[in-house]
């Protein structure tokens, strides 16, 4: 029996035999407030009546309809009744003898959901309300109605929803209340799992986009954005309107193709398993993208990105869709690049490149070395391998390989392109030779060759520049080398920005300030070794930074006097993007190995404080964090956590008053105390005993404060359930069950262990909340139990829950703490005698494994350097 899955296959199989030409769905809602569940522990349902009209190629044939649903209350077929215990087997429906033209209509009771995936049902804490929304992606849309599950059986689809009394319901079209009933107007031809319900008592606020072009069309767009009733004093949705109306505008300029899809609803939802989803005229956010406390800008700057990412998506993904999941990033590279793109020339983020270089490629650059990296167009056989592709290969480096393709074909022939694409495919299906058809022809380039070295292979280059000086002191040659890994060997054409840099006086001149810039060419690098004839006779550089500007996707090396001018004086280079690149590629000799973790926190420690990008500065305080906890010698751990907590209290106390560099810091410090002395600060920072300067310590970072003192033994449950009684809220939950299951105790661990592995009553979002918890590094000794259990029960979660909470405990409770050369044996054990386990979850299992082994030479590393 299949399942729930679905395969390429069987896709391509149905694609080829059935065509949809609309859906009527009606949903009743009313269920979701009362008393809760059904008789005998049954899940909470709703009643789901769906009629769909398709045709069928081949008359007499057989196919199925998706449904993932308790029960079936009726079925019928071209007006024939069926009996659901003979062709509903809990996913699928088989639908024999199909007609040329057909009807189906399936009456089903489905059930709501705690885990993000289908019709999530919340319950607010703070009020009793209840809120619901649709999260489908890739393929949930059948928890909700019956359909067929796939991105290239389009069509449109007319919604109506009963809803309690009170309630307000979004679609996808424009609804209006008649009755009782809320009807929607019918969508364009759409996939599954971008259509969307969004239902109860929500703070909604609107606004109008406003655009007349240059033949005089006038455009209205109503603009929506919604929250629970409990955030709505910290919704500052006119920001969101804001950057909404300037996404809006660059789009039309840049797309040539009006917004095709009426309306625009953001709702902000809670316990929400993804960043956001594109669903067309309704995108969902998850809701802590409204800020309860202050903020940096950099959390501002990551909102108005994924704002812009799922705007991106009205047209790559939506207007134009893929038609099977191998072609993913045909939506989500181009969305992760176009939201970049806009941000920074649409709106106030103007150093949006300097983020995506040193956080987003960061993502990619690790997933593009794990033994499970893949071609940016990926062989995907079901939807549990589409689940895991949404991945930093699919966005991150696919985003960074279209900003190297910009280069490569030029800015106004990529945009045509685009342009053309849209017109050609509108409400279509796409491959990847569809696109690449259309810049040849805006471009001339051989689009063939270079998807082939960029699309088509695995792994990530290494550009190294080599430096020969003459007897003057100038550069006789520079090169580059270039390297591939040996598990994937291509060596890729690259169009880079080489930089020398200089310490400069005040008149720009050779002297002691800061590390300026004083030549730069742009150059084709391909094959193993270039010589860069333009830089010849050039006065001797301090540094060299290849991939300046950051045009293509690489890791950067650096030569002997580079890397010792980095570690003298990092923090001197004057332009933010070039530091910023400096900073990641340091991060990625340590992560290889090449650079001790001891040595990457010093630079922190030296350099970190004069970082004037906020989200720079907040990457450096993870990836410190992770060198402390994974790369560093076991000896060495102490020793570096004084030294960074230190670092951290110092920078806090010279940060400026109420600037976003202090709640930096501040937050920092908070995770990375652990002695007396330390968490005696966190406490008088709490009951306001002590004070600095212009930190505000709101609920949120009170929390942030509570989550050590926790871990350490200093706040118990009773202080943790003052706290939440101060904060009863949704959010106050999360914090709260996060600090619980982090407390230093044999029994609490126990507990947060079975509530996660053996139920399933937490939402997702308290899932999350408790594994987080559970597992803290200060705390080895303490969850080393748990490894060998670890391996006991994996392959029981992954088959009982779903593939949301499955990916979760997989992923969070690996045992990563415990590392050791005998956790790998224990891993690689479980994978000899696991071959057939779903493929899925072995790849997360062979992921878990790359990461420890990885540590586990850093930390040889590490501890070579004392």
């Amino acid at each position: 029996m299949p399942g729930e899955n679905l395969t390429r296959d069987e896709a391509q199989e149905r694609a080829a035999l059935l065509s949809v030409d609309g859906y009527e769905v009606s949903l009743d809602l009313r269920s979701a407030v009362g008393n809760a569940g059904g008789p005998g522990g049954e899940p909470r349902t709703f009643r789901s009546v769906t009629t769909i009209r398709f045709r069928c190629a081949d008359p007499g044939a057989t196919s199925f309809a998706d449904l993932v649903a308790p029960r079936v209350t009726a079925l019928s077929l071209n007006g024939k009744d069926l009996d659901p215990s003979e062709v509903f087997d809990g996913s699928r429906i088989t639908l024999d003898d199909l007609a040329a033209e057909n009807e189906l209509v399936v009456d089903a009771q489905c059930a709501y959901s705690r885990t993000g995936e289908g019709m999530h049902r919340f319950v607010d804490p703070e009020d009793g309300e209840v809120y619901l929304y649709t999260q489908y992606e890739p393929a949930d849309a059948r928890r909700v109605f019956a359909n067929f599950e796939q991105p290239d059986l389009k069509a449109p689809y007319r919604f109506e929803v009963r809803a309690p009394e009170g309630w307000v319901v979004w679609s996808n079209g424009v609804g209006e209340q008649t009755d009782g009933v809320w009807r929607f107007a019918e969508t364009k031809p759409i996939s599954t799992y971008i259509t969307a319900v969004v239902a109860g008592p929500y703070h909604y606020v609107t606004d109008t986009y406003e655009r007349t072009f240059e033949d005089g069309t006038r455009l209205e767009i109503p603009l929506g954005a919604m929250c629970r009733k409990g955030l709505a004093p910290y919704f500052d949705s006119g920001d969101v309107f804001e950057v909404t109306k300037q996404g809006l505008d660059f789009f039309h300029d840049h797309f040539d193709y009006p917004y095709p899809f009426g309306k625009y609803d953001q709702a902000f939802v809670p316990e929400y398993n993804l960043g956001a989803m594109e669903n067309p005229g309704l995108v969902t956010f998850r809701e802590e993208f409204i800020f309860r406390g202050k903020v940096t800008r950099a959390s501002y700057e990551r909102r108005a990105n994924v704002i812009l990412h799922e705007m991106a998506h009205m047209w790559f993904g939506d207007l134009v869709t893929m038609v099977w999941w191998d072609d993913l990033w045909l939506k989500e590279s181009f969305a992760d690049f176009m939201g970049s793109f806009s941000m920074v020339e649409a709106t106030r983020f103007t150093n949006g490149w300097v983020t995506f270089a040193n956080n987003r490629k960061s993502w990619a650059y690790r997933a593009d070395q794990l033994p499970s990296t893949h071609p940016i167009t990926a062989d995907i056989r079901d939807l549990e391998d589409a689940k895991l592709n949404f991945d930093g290969i699919t966005y991150a480096k696919g985003a960074s390989v279209l900003k190297q393709l910009v280069a490569y074909v030029g800015r106004e022939a990529f945009l045509e392109g685009a342009r053309r694409y849209f017109k050609r495919n509108a409400y279509g299906n796409t491959k990847l030779g569809d696109l690449l058809s259309v810049l040849e022809e805006t471009s001339g380039r051989d689009m063939t060759s270079w998807s082939r070295a960029w699309l088509q292979t695995a792994g990530v280059n290494s550009l190294t520049p080599q430096v020969l000086l003459d007897p003057e002191g100038r550069i006789d040659e520079l090169a580059v080398v270039q390297e591939a890994a040996e598990s994937h060997p291509e060596l890729r054409p690259h169009r880079v920005a080489i930089g020398l840099y200089r310490r400069t006086d005040a008149n720009g001149k050779g002297g002691s300030g800061a590390l300026e810039r004083y030549a730069r060419v742009e150059v084709d690098v391909d094959g193993p070794r270039t010589v860069v004839a333009e830089l010849a006779g050039a006065e001797a550089p301090a540094l060299v930074l290849v991939n300046d500007d950051d045009l293509t996707y690489c890791k950067i090396r650096f030569d002997a006097a580079s890397l010792d001018t980095l570690r003298a004086g990092l923090g001197d280079i004057a332009d933010p993007l070039a530091r910023a690149l400096c900073w990641s590629a340091l991060w990625n000799l340590t992560r290889d190995a090449l650079l001790p973790a001891r040595d990457f926190v010093d630079l922190v420690l030296r350099f970190a404080g004069r970082e004037s990008d906020i989200g720079v500065l907040q990457m450096l305080h993870a990836w410190a964090g992770s060198a402390l906890t994974h790369y560093a010698a076991p000896e060495w751990r102490e020793t570096g956590s004084r030294l960074l907590a230190q670092g951290a209290l110092r920078e806090l106390r010279a940060a400026g008053a109420g600037s976003q560099h202090q709640l930096t810091w501040a937050r920092f410090f908070a995770s990375v105390a652990s002695d007396e002395t330390e968490l005696s600060v966190l406490q008088e920072l709490l009951h306001g005993t002590e004070k600095i300067d212009g930190l505000e310590v709101d609920q949120e970072l009170r929390w942030a404060f509570l989550e050590p003192l926790a871990t350490h033994g200093v706040a118990d449950e009773g202080v943790l359930a003052a706290e939440l009684a101060r904060d009863d809220t949704a959010s106050g939950k999360r914090h709260q069950v996060r600090c619980l299951a982090a407390r230093p105790s044999a029994a609490v661990k126990a507990q947060a262990w079975a509530t996660v592995v053996e139920s399933d009553k937490l939402s997702n979002a308290l899932v999350e909340a408790t594994i987080t918890g559970f597992a803290r590094p200060s705390q080895r000794e303490l969850v080393a139990p748990y490894a060998a259990k670890y391996f006991e029960v994996i392959e029981r979660v992954w088959a009982e829950r779903s593939i949301q909470i499955g990916m979760d405990v997989v992923r969070g409770l690996f045992p990563s703490l415990q590392d050791s050369p005998g956790t790998l044996e224990a891993t690689d054990t479980w994978l000899a005698s696991h071959t057939s386990a779903p493929p899925a979850l072995r790849r997360l299992v062979i992921e878990a494994r790359d990461d420890l082994a990885r540590a586990l030479r850093g930390q040889e590393c590490d501890a070579a350097a004392r």
